[in-house]
């Protein structure tokens, strides 16, 4: 299991990383987003809480849960992703770090 922190993604904002889907092989989602999210510091904390935003250009969404997703920089990872906005191109998928 990796340990991410936001350093990790902020570099790779607007690259495509690929998502693994159960049945239908594989999906392309582009990172939109990765911001720190407001936190009260605490003794033993070991990392600062983000956000990572991704966007994927289908007509359909797809169900919040833990999808294997792979970056040629990073590597692959689980990761879980939750739906929470849709554009005029598609589908906006979040996940959080705390």
């Amino acid at each position: 299991m990796q340990f991410f922190a936001l350093e990790h993604f902020a570099g790779h904002v607007g690259e495509t990383f690929t998502v693994a889907l159960d049945h239908d092989g594989n999906a392309p989602f582009a990172l939109v987003e990765a911001r720190p999210l407001p936190v009260q510091q605490y003794q033993g904390m070991v990392r600062s809480p983000f956000s990572l935003l991704f966007r994927h250009e289908a007509a359909i969404v797809f169900p919040q849960k833990i999808y294997q997703m792979k970056h040629a920089a990073i590597g692959e990872f689980g990761i879980f992703l939750v739906p929470v906005a849709r554009d005029q191109t598609g589908f906006i998928y979040q996940a959080l770090f705390n």
